[in-house]
């Protein structure tokens, strides 16, 4: 099997071909393809009936039957008709980066919520295909996917009935979000902010994940090795609690339909307290796929420039030798103090404590500083106001009684003065 790269069009110029490639090499391996050839096409001009030149289609063809290989992936978005065309000039099944993407994350897809969203996603690309193409992609495409032979959706149905099973998913995926929206009101409804980590895909956000939460969420080397939403709790410096979550990874020329599809899962991030954007620095094209990350968080309505709110994570600083964070050291002591990134390593834990402290100090902004007398007969107090409040320091007193410096937001203010008899601000006491 082999991936023919073009390059595609509107594609960043500071992106480097031979990222692109690996990229696309990439994106096969992960859904366990061979690769036996990989090739970078330049082009002068797009053709409208085969995408690349009758003599590259020509030399392609001879590799594929010499090698006797199978599947074409284009690393670029076909027309059907180029689709089309190019499998009977290669006579070999074509996939496209799209096809290829969407083939992933229906692989990837574990739970009902997931598996839901990749269904909607490849049916609304199959439904904008069929007008040109349904003899074409009719007993060629399997069901669901594309690789797996001949499924019941491609070969029966036709344009009506793939409408009225969207309209069913789309139903189903309403349920879902409704369910989602119950949960994260539950969440509100006690002291947890959130925090989401967002990032190009295999930039280390799920390896980080792991570090921070100690779980044991799917970690690999690989693009999109874990797709489906995971929540846990995390514990900052001074003893409070956030909920953390690690979203699906990002990529260029993200099929808009998987946008719209996980609109509800990426919600978490739109709803989140703190943004995590996790960078590979170590790859050469790092600056690149911040932009395409941006890009996708721009649609959502999130500015990756609010530094408030986000936090950029440079992380894969292990893989950097002395100079490379000398470089970087000088770049991040450049920027306004509020916006410099943290640098860490998720597989090694190095800049961890760094991290979590930065996280406290977003999480901490606009919170009020109060200190609250625990009675000395009030033997719950003090745990209640670890589960309600950032607990900063703790001093007993002569009478048994003990003070607790607390920050909480001022909308629980209120409720803490009624839960206890003397609240008044205040800063840690000084021993």
């Amino acid at each position: 099997m082999t991936p023919v790269v073009g390059r595609r069009p509107g594609d960043p110029a500071e992106r480097s071909p031979s990222a692109r490639l690996e990229e696309a090499v990439g994106l096969a391996q992960a859904i366990d393809l061979d690769v036996l050839e990989r090739k970078l096409v330049p082009l002068q001009q797009i053709r409208p009936s085969t995408f690349i030149g009758k003599g590259k289609v020509e030399e392609f063809a001879d590799i594929i039957k010499a090698s006797e290989i199978e599947l074409v992936v284009a690393d670029t978005a076909l027309t059907p008709v180029q689709q089309r065309n190019l499998e009977k000039a290669l006579g070999a099944k074509v996939l496209d980066r799209t096809g290829l993407i969407l083939e992933i994350f229906g692989r990837r897809a574990r739970t009902k919520e997931g598996v839901l969203q990749v269904e909607h996603a490849h049916l609304t690309w199959q439904k904008s295909r069929l007008v040109r193409s349904w003899t074409h992609l009719e007993r060629q495409r399997g069901g669901f996917g594309f690789l797996g032979g001949p499924g019941e959706t491609q070969i029966e149905a036709d344009r009506r009935m793939i409408t009225e099973r969207i309209l069913k998913i789309e139903r189903e995926l309403e349920q879902v979000k409704r369910t989602r929206g119950l949960h994260r009101a539950g969440r509100k409804r006690v002291p947890y902010p959130v925090v989401a980590l967002v990032g190009y895909t295999n930039a280390g956000k799920s390896t980080l994940f792991n570090r921070l939460t100690r779980a044991e969420v799917v970690a690999a080397d690989m693009l999109f090795a874990t797709l489906d939403p995971t929540l846990r709790s995390i514990t900052m410096p001074h003893g409070a609690h956030a909920i953390l979550s690690d979203t699906v990874g990002f990529i260029s020329e993200l099929p808009t339909q998987l946008i719209a599809a996980f609109r509800a899962t990426l919600e978490e991030v739109i709803e989140a307290d703190v943004i995590l954007h996790v960078r590979d620095v170590a790859h050469e094209d790092t600056e690149a796929q911040a932009a395409d990350v941006a890009g996708v968080l721009k649609d959502l309505g999130i500015d990756l420039g609010d530094a408030k709110r986000v936090l950029e994570v440079w992380n894969k600083v292990d893989k950097l030798d002395e100079g490379a964070r000398e470089n970087l050291a000088a770049t991040i002591s450049r920027r306004e103090a509020a916006e410099r990134p943290v640098l860490v390593s998720a597989l090694t834990g190095e800049g961890e404590d760094v991290l979590l402290g930065a996280i406290e100090e977003r999480l901490s902004a606009g919170r009020e500083t109060l200190l609250v007398t625990v009675a000395p007969d009030d033997g719950g107090g003090v745990n209640w106001l670890f589960g309600h409040a950032d607990v900063l320091a703790r001093h007993p007193l002569d009478d048994g009684a003990i003070e607790v410096t607390i920050r909480v937001e001022p909308g629980r203010v209120e409720g803490i003065r009624r839960r206890f008899a003397k609240v008044e601000g205040g800063a840690p006491r000084e021993d």
